[in-house]
């Protein structure tokens, strides 16, 4: 099978990643719970976790990490702590609906859209500029489009957001791994992101990086941490006040093989491998009749691709190649508020997203098979 949902969840991991969780399914307790060596063993493997993301994502420090259950959970968390009824609320036009349905949840909450061109950096930031002279609650944005792969113009949104003195809550789901991303120099309040897609980590895993103190973190969840249990308030400090419950040890060890993987191979060299598959596809989906792909012309594009075809609805075109052995995504991605910006909400798109264990030949084989499923052939190469 060609998997090209890499966007959703990359399937093919380090064999390492696995490995971790068995062993901890095998080996570890609940952390914090026991003075025993199961229990100080899983303890030791959420403290690497913590300090290895830190360092890569250049944290405060081990501390700020919260580990959640997938980036949806991070996000709740992270706007229902700055988010109150009533409040503006300033967002891109490239939102999945871990954003915007929150905000819907929230009463009477305003949501307003710096509406911009798909991969026009100058006519965001200026969009968001000119927004932020409304003085906005709280400003929420994507770092990359799940839907097109538009990399946003995000430090510069951040330094507005910093001038503004509005807080800023990142979407860092198809960023992190594929993109360089400091939590100090961007001043974002929260950066939330998953485990399971560009970290190679298991499901069911997410964290959310803090740049404040524990006390301003709003729970979703409340319960037992380890800490403080006299009291019934959730601890004051972090990352326990964002952690109720029994932590998902053997998810987190999974993780910490991916995050390593990850820093190990190098960010800047995965991002240039996706790039270059995305070409690659480019270039054999130019002779395809039918075909109208989102590209990019500059270096705004990370290795995630949507296209819709003259013939052939999105979720029937998936299908067919589904069975040719391709695995992709079709609809609207739980993006709306995206397809609505560019033009795609009627159609919904065929996405395709790379990871670090795509290959070019998968590519070209892909572009072949697409060009039989348009004229309702099926069949490998």
């Amino acid at each position: 099978m060609i998997y090209f949902d890499n966007a959703a969840t990359s399937l093919q991991k380090p064999r390492a990643v696995p490995e971790a969780v068995s062993r901890a399914i095998r080996l570890c307790s609940s952390p914090g719970r026991g003075d025993y060596a199961s229990s100080r063993r899983a303890e030791e493997v959420m403290f690497a976790c913590r300090t290895e993301l830190a360092e890569m994502f250049d944290a405060q420090g081990p501390e700020q990490i919260v580990f959640t259950q997938n980036a949806t959970h991070a996000l709740n968390l992270a706007i229902r702590s700055l988010v109150h009824p009533g409040d503006t609320v300033l967002i891109s036009a490239w939102e999945h609906n871990a954003v915007t349905r929150t905000l819907a949840s929230i009463p009477e909450v305003e949501v307003e859209v710096a509406q911009a061109p798909l991969f026009d950096d100058d006519q965001t930031v200026a969009a968001f500029s000119t927004a932020l002279e409304r003085s906005p609650a709280v400003v929420i944005c994507t770092c990359v489009s799940n839907v097109f792969g538009y990399a946003l113009p995000v430090e510069q949104i951040a330094s507005l957001c910093r001038s503004a003195g509005v807080p800023l809550v990142l979407d860092a789901s198809q960023a992190a791994g594929c993109l360089t991303l400091s939590a100090r120099r961007l001043g974002a309040e929260y950066i939330a992101f998953p485990g399971h897609k560009g970290l190679y980590g298991p499901q069911g895993t997410g964290v959310l990086i803090c740049s404040g103190k524990g006390e301003s973190l709003c729970p979703v969840l409340t319960g037992g941490t380890g800490s403080e249990s006299v009291r019934q308030e959730m601890p004051a400090f972090l990352p326990d006040r964002g952690e109720a419950g029994t932590q998902n040890v053997a998810g987190v060890a999974g993780l910490l093989q991916g995050v390593r993987f990850v820093r190990r191979t190098g960010v800047e060299r995965i991002a240039a491998h996706e790039r270059g598959l995305l070409r690659r596809l480019e270039r054999e989906l130019a002779p395809v009749k039918g075909i109208h792909p989102y590209f990019s012309e500059g270096e705004n594009q990370t290795g995630v691709v949507s296209f819709v075809s003259d013939g052939l609805d999105c979720q029937t075109l998936a299908e067919r190649l589904g069975r040719c052995g391709v695995a992709v995504r079709a609809g609207l991605h739980c993006a709306p508020r995206a397809h609505a910006s560019a033009g795609t909400l009627d159609s919904g798109t065929v996405r395709v997203s790379f990871s670090a264990f795509n290959r070019a030949e998968e590519v070209d084989a892909f572009a072949w098979r697409l060009s039989r499923c348009l004229v309702g052939g099926e069949g490998g190469r």
